[in-house]
Formats: C-alpha cells, structure tokens, sequence
C-alpha cells in the first residue's frame, strides 16, 4: 500500500503541501491466546489449508470467545495508541498543525476497530436481552407469589442500578478517564468487511434519517467508508442498515485509477441495482402508476458480476498463496507488492471513473421526477458509505473470491481512493485559492 499510494501520490498530489504516511499496525504477534493448543489439535492432512484457516478464519473464533476477546481488543488498542504517541513524539509539529489520523482496516479489523472507537461490549447485549425478557415477563400470566416475588427482584436491581452510579460518579471526580484512543478519527476505511454482518446480529435495524450517526457517530469519526470487491465473500454492505430502501441501489463505483477527469464521488447520483438479466431492446414504457418505489419495492435481484475481477484481482493472482499470518484486519500481511500490515493509520482516497451504472429497472421507466433513470428518493444518506470495486476482465469469479479479498493492499484503484479523501480538504483550498489567483 506505501509503494502503490506514493506513485498516485506523486502522480495526482504532487501539487499540496501536505503528506499522506501509512502506518501498518502489527498487534496479533504479541497476543499469547491460547498458546499453541489449537496446533496441537489441528490433523496433518493438508496442513497447508489447515494452517491457513487457523491463521485468517480462526481471529474470528477468538474474538466471538469471551475468554479472548478482550485480549484482542486490547491488543489492537495498545499498539494504536502506542504508534500514534511515537510518530508524534518524531514529528512534534504534526498535532499544532492540525494533523489528521485515519484508519485502514481490513476484515475482523474492521469490527475490532469499530468497538474500539464506539466502546460496544457483549455485556450490554446481555443487559439488553434480560430487560426484555423482564417485560414478556410483564406480560404474561403470573400468580400472586410470582408477581411479588418479581416486585421485590425489580426493586432490589433498580437501587443496585442507583448505588452503582453513584459510585461511579465518585470515581469521577477523583479519577478522569484517559480516552480509548489518543486521537480523533478523521476517516474510517473498511475494506473486504464484515461490520455489517456482526452489527445486523448484535440487533442494528435500518432507520429514517440517513445519517452516519445510526451506526457510527460522527463525535467519534468523521467519515465512515466501506470498500469491497464485489466477488469478496467476506465483505457485506452498510448503507442498507441505514436506509433499508439502499438495498435496491447500486453502491458508488469506485473509479480506475488512471481515469482523466473522474467525475467527483460527492456528484454521483444514486442509481438502482441492474438486474441479473438485461434485455436486448427496451421494453415498451408502463405507467407511471406502476413504477415501484424504492421505499417499498422488493429488493432486487443481485446482479450478475460476470467471470472476472477488478485489476486488483491481477495484483493479487501472484500473491494470492501468501494469505500468510492471519485476519483480523491486520493480519493478511505481504501481499504482491505490498508489505504492509492490515490495520493502517493516515489513510487517504482514490478512485477512478467508469461508466456510471443504469438506473432503471428492466421493464419500468425512470421514477417520476428523476432524470436519465436516477433516483430521487424522499430520503437519501448524508453521504455514500459503500464504495466498490470495478470488475476487470481476468480469470474466474470463482477465482476472484479466493484472491479479491486479500487484494486491497496492492490496488491502485484503492490508493487513488483512499489519497482522494485524505486530501480532499487539501485539495479544495488549493483549487479556491487558484481561483482566486485567477
């Protein structure tokens, strides 16, 4: 990722002052877990395999056990800070100039990272869970003792819940909490993620109000920004869990890196999902009356992605067998080029353009009151969360799975994108004040 963002850095932002500096974080290797257990118990046949799963799909285990996942969550946390207190202490200017730290992670790093920030734990699941089941228990039919009984348990928690705030309250007056993490997060990159599986199952419905903030406050971090391959297995959308009507529209293309003038990714209008199947001729147009609304519509059938992969997928072809030390989002380390670390600090965006996606659905006219197919929705997200990859024309997509989702290191597509957010301030200053030269 640091040779592939400095060619596009040189390339496209040679012009700005400023400097984009990744920092691969390397925490799993201090983690002790359960030692070597899990080798001692793993069969000889097709070891290689064996070893593979345990190093990737196995981080996935731990942090689901609540033996380990605290370690794991401790681990990542320790090593961000102690990175970001280093790297200040060598560049004392970085925080009186304003410096601004982004996040890029890949996979169950994603998630790791996500609880870091939002302080989410399994415990307040369970506390959730045993209200609920305190209100069916309202509900329901109980004789007199079973009532009382109840009485006396919600009253005796209820002054437990009081003793413990006050005590709390104590603490904080004598002892102020350091935060998590020792710095704000300007940008937050997923990359080949599951978050959206794993906030799905912790109970996360979609909402009506478009903002970020239902899923990832913006007090915590400014931008949030999923990037998947659209053959990567591992990795699921966010915006649905938003708005559910997202569902049925395309996530934003992200545009091949050496694209002259792409249109910008904040002038890109939403467009439905194409289905699988297209027609040779357009169809003869039906009433308006008929048209679906996204709001309410089925979701669509998923698109057919072809027999090929973005050109990531040809960066990662050679490198595919050294999926290597792990997941966890910082674990698939040395890829093809690039020796970084899955968890990386100070990220930026790139994305080239290609043609935009059609907007209407086989057999239906554009919505009324859009254009060109586009869609208009009554609600919309403050802004695109889900960013994917454009397909290329190289090998299987059975193929792909197995390389797409350890590809996003080595991708200039993904540097472009990354550059392109984290100088996206930078850049805006400098086009004003060329304008105002002018």
């Amino acid at each position: 990722m640091r040779d592939t963002a400095r060619k596009v850095e040189e390339k496209y932002f040679s012009n700005l002052a400023t400097h984009v500096e990744f920092l691969p974080v390397e925490w799993r290797s201090k983690l002790t877990l359960d030692g070597d257990t899990v080798d001692s118990i793993t069969p000889d046949k097709v070891r290689g395999l064996r070893d593979m799963l345990n190093s990737s799909a196995m981080d996935i285990m731990y942090y689901t056990s609540p033996l380990y996942r605290d370690e794991l969550v401790k681990g990542l946390q320790q090593e961000l800070n102690r990175l970001y207190s280093l790297f200040c202490s060598r560049n004392p200017e970085f925080e009186k100039k304003g410096g601004k730290v982004s996040i890029v992670s890949h996979s169950l790093g994603c998630v790791i990272t996500y609880d870091i920030m939002t302080g989410w734990n399994p415990v307040r699941l369970y506390e959730q869970l045993l209200q609920k089941e305190e209100e069916e228990l309202e509900e329901s039919w109980m004789s007199y003792e079973e009532r009382r009984l109840l009485e006396e348990l919600y009253i005796t928690k209820q002054r437990l819940r009081e003793i413990e705030e006050r005590l709390h309250e104590l603490k904080a007056c004598t002892i102020s909490k350091p935060p998590v993490l020792k710095f704000k997060v300007e940008n937050f990159f997923c990359m080949g993620s599951p978050l959206a599986v794993f906030l799905a199952l912790r109970g996360i419905r979609p909402g009506s109000s478009g903002s970020q903030d239902h899923i990832l406050p913006r007090t915590i971090c400014n931008r949030l920004l999923n990037i998947f391959h659209p053959t990567d297995p591992v990795a699921y959308r966010l915006e649905p869990l938003i708005l559910k009507h997202y569902s049925n529209i395309s996530p934003v293309q992200i545009h091949w890196y050496n694209t002259a003038n792409p249109l910008p990714y904040e002038h890109m209008k939403p467009s439905f999902l194409n289905p699988s199947k297209e027609p040779t001729s357009a169809p003869e147009p039906e009433s308006a009356s008929a048209v679906p609304s996204p709001t309410t519509s089925p979701v669509l059938v998923r698109r057919h992605y072809g027999e090929s992969i973005t050109n990531i997928g040809k960066a990662s072809i050679l490198g595919a067998a050294s999926i290597g030390k792990g997941l966890g989002g910082m674990l698939f380390s040395r890829f093809g080029r690039s020796s970084a670390t899955p968890q990386t600090m100070e990220a930026g965006k790139d994305g080239p353009e290609g043609d935009e996606k059609k907007a209407t659905t086989v057999g239906t006219p554009p919505l009324p009151h859009s254009s060109s197919g586009f869609l208009e929705p009554t609600v919309e997200l403050e802004h695109r969360i889900d960013f994917e990859l454009r397909e290329g024309l190289v090998e299987s997509r059975y193929w792909s799975a197995v390389t797409s989702h350890t590809a996003y290191w080595s991708s200039l597509d993904i540097a472009l994108f990354l550059l392109t957010f984290m100088y996206k301030q930078d850049q805006e200053e400098t086009d004003k004040s060329n304008l105002d030269t002018i």
